[in-house]
């Protein structure tokens, strides 16, 4: 007997499912670039992100317990001590751009297929990887010390982020 893919219990195309699954990852590497932090920050940051989606598996909403333990089957698992790659994007504001704008078709994909409850979860989730991801290191100061715990760039991308989903 062949094993149906996770997303079919869902109603969801590959193409779609592949929309839902990466785009937890680059809200992460959005939310990390919206200030350039220096590596040691961005590694915080990817760590609190990778952790966030993680704890995902443990969601209530069995279509984000899905995605994430799909991201994690992926990208590793921060709790066997797995990181994920830093990523810099070479041009931070059109990733900032498409991640909104993805978040937009999953917004809608999202209130096409599924129930309010299980959309409303995984739109929140979204917007807590990027509470979690800008909130993990200061950004500025001297020496790791001072600076803001969330630049305006980085409010400003997390702002967005919940704007563009509702939530």
């Amino acid at each position: 007997m062949i094993e149906q893919p996770a997303y079919t219990g869902f109603g969801f195309s590959d193409e779609e499912w592949g929309l839902l699954v990466g785009l937890p990852q680059s809200v992460l590497t959005a939310a990390s670039a919206a200030e350039s932090d220096g590596t040691r920050r961005t590694m915080a940051e990817n760590a609190a992100g990778l952790e966030t989606i993680a704890a995902g598996r443990e969601s209530a909403s069995p279509l984000v317990a899905a995605v994430a333990g799909e991201i994690v089957t992926r990208v590793g698992d921060p709790e066997a001590g797995e990181e994920m790659p830093v990523i810099s994007p070479t041009d931070p504001q059109a990733l900032i751009d498409d991640v909104l704008n993805r978040a937009r078709e999953a917004a809608a994909l999202l209130a096409a297929r599924v129930d309010e409850g299980e959309a409303g979860a995984y739109r929140h989730w979204l917007v807590e990887i990027a509470e979690q991801v800008v909130g993990a290191a200061s950004s500025g100061g001297v020496l790791g010390l001072g600076g803001e715990v969330v630049s305006d760039s980085e409010r400003r991308f997390r702002d967005r982020l919940a704007q563009v989903l509702n939530d």
